[in-house]
């Protein structure tokens, strides 16, 4: 396939981006050096909206961004049922979840870990946390840029080390407050992109009414087929089962997330916050399982793909052939955006760990010569590097299913940590010993699963409810193992933590 050129206006709007993108980082420098809490929760003054932004900016990568209109672009708009989970979770969150992790003050969600659980809960959870973005982040430069280097002559090792190094930068000096807005930005960025690229293929293929008929007859909405148990891929309740649990370990376990309900002045402001994400939620439904659909009635209508094609890289393929030059500059960094996102807040988030669950709890009589915010932004440039220098050796060469195996591995303890999160808020009986051997057995049981091929939505179900049963269970065989855990289950939620907890 004949590569095309990306056009000089298209350049100066995507390094316009990348150098705006810097200049937000270098703003709110003085500001984040004050402190850790500066650095990594803003100190509380990130109003309600911003925080929702960019939670949902987080949680949206490039690889969404290009991957969900591929969805609908081959089948129908059945996965967008997943998308609706988070109007189940949020009230959970809010009523649960969220009011323990600011009563306890926490920097990162791992420390309630240790206090229901002791430390070896909190290191596994955090150091399984840190690995696995280390490899995520990777992979969230790599893919998009393979996808849109495949059908553009954009060199890759140069647009990896403009995207991702400015990305390490910006996250480097602004810290937490300076990502939040960094988000925002490129939140409004990616809603502008995916509105662009939907009118601009209504206009090619003919308009709206047009497009209707085309996407009815090909059943590109929902169809019978969505409701057959016989094929799980794409049976909706299990969409709906999967993603709800792939959902609460993002928004329970998962630190880039988690760190955003510290950055907001109370917990009113984190409640709005969860609920603007929602609403964000609820819009990229018509806008990205739209955008598969409508690219699909344009290509149906002018049969113009070429043969063969990979329908990984349809949205960037249709951007440069199809828009005008300077707007697909702006959609492109759109799709950077996505990926920058989830970049900034993987690096932050795994230097609050590197310093709060390791530094700060296991080696703070080390490193004295250097402050912790210091030491906080070496954590973001080491781990910046060794993520961006992976991804260039996965452009380079043909490693990239290795890489996977890694992140697989590495996966499988995500979903069962969430568990083992609900264990300790919603049992009394769940303790240090059986959560380990929760952990140990559910992501076993999860790696076997996965070796069966079947839907990819069973093993979050199975990975989560098997974390929680296993603990709860072998914790009502094991009582020896508790410990006072007033004020840290959902029972007890509004009892003071007792002085060893405190003092712990």
């Amino acid at each position: 396939m004949t590569k095309t050129g990306f056009g000089m206006w298209n350049w100066i709007v995507l390094c316009a981006y990348l150098l705006a993108m810097l200049g937000v980082g270098a703003y709110f420098t003085k500001r984040a050096s004050k402190s850790t809490d500066s650095f990594f929760k803003a100190d509380g003054r990130i109003p309600a909206w911003a925080a929702g932004f960019s939670i949902w900016a987080t949680t949206l990568s490039a690889i969404t961004f290009m991957s969900t209109p591929e969805q609908s672009f081959l089948t129908d708009w059945g996965y967008a049922i997943g998308s609706l989970t988070i109007f189940v979770i949020v009230p959970i969150l809010i009523a649960y979840y969220v009011p323990f992790f600011r009563k306890l003050k926490v920097t990162t969600a791992y420390e309630y870990l240790e206090k229901r659980f002791g430390p070896v809960m909190r290191a596994l959870g955090s150091g399984l946390f840190m690995l696995y973005h280390i490899g995520r982040v990777a992979i969230v430069i790599y893919l998009p840029i393979l996808a849109i280097t495949s059908v553009s002559n954009i060199n890759p090792i140069l647009i990896a080390v403009g995207v991702g190094g400015l990305c390490i930068i910006y996250a480097f000096l602004g810290g937490i407050e300076g990502v939040i807005w960094t988000d925002v930005i490129q939140g409004f960025l990616l809603l502008g992109s995916a509105l662009l690229i939907c009118i601009m293929a209504i206009i090619h293929t003919g308009g709206l009414g047009h497009v209707a008929d085309i996407a009815v007859a090909n059943h590109k909405f929902f169809s019978a087929a969505d409701w057959n148990p016989s094929d799980l891929a794409k049976f909706i309740p299990l969409i709906f089962a999967g993603q709800f649990f792939n959902s609460m370990y993002q928004y329970t376990a998962s630190q880039d997330v988690v760190q955003r309900y510290q950055t907001t002045p109370s917990l009113k402001a984190t409640a709005k916050s969860l609920w603007t994400n929602g609403v964000l939620a609820l819009i990229t439904i018509p806008l990205f399982f739209g955008m598969g659909t409508l690219l699909y009635c344009f290509y149906h209508t002018n049969g113009t793909l070429p043969k063969g094609f990979n329908t990984s890289a349809v949205v960037p393929y249709f951007v440069i052939k199809e828009i005008p030059a300077g707007l697909a500059g702006l959609i492109i960094a759109g799709i950077f955006a996505a990926a920058q996102s989830t970049i900034a807040s993987s690096l932050n988030a795994i230097s609050s760990c590197a310093i709060t669950d390791f530094k700060q709890r296991f080696f703070n009589n080390k490193f004295k010569n250097i402050s912790d915010v210091a030491l906080a932004r070496w954590i973001i440039i080491i781990a910046g590097v060794i993520s961006l220098s992976i991804a260039i050796y996965l452009l380079m060469g043909d490693a990239s299913q290795t890489w996977n195996l890694f992140l697989t591995v590495t996966g499988l303890f995500g979903v069962p940590i969430a568990g083992i999160f609900a264990a300790g808020i919603f049992t009394q009986s769940a303790n240090r010993f059986s959560v380990v051997v929760a952990v140990i057995l559910s992501a076993a049981i999860t790696y076997w699963i996965q070796t069966l091929n079947v839907s990819t939505f069973v093993t979050p179900c199975v990975s989560f409810v098997l974390s929680y049963l296993i603990s709860w269970i072998v914790g009502l065989m094991t009582p020896q193992y508790n410990h006072d855990i007033t004020g840290l289950t959902a029972r007890t939620i509004k009892d003071k933590v007792s002085a060893q907890e405190e003092l712990e």
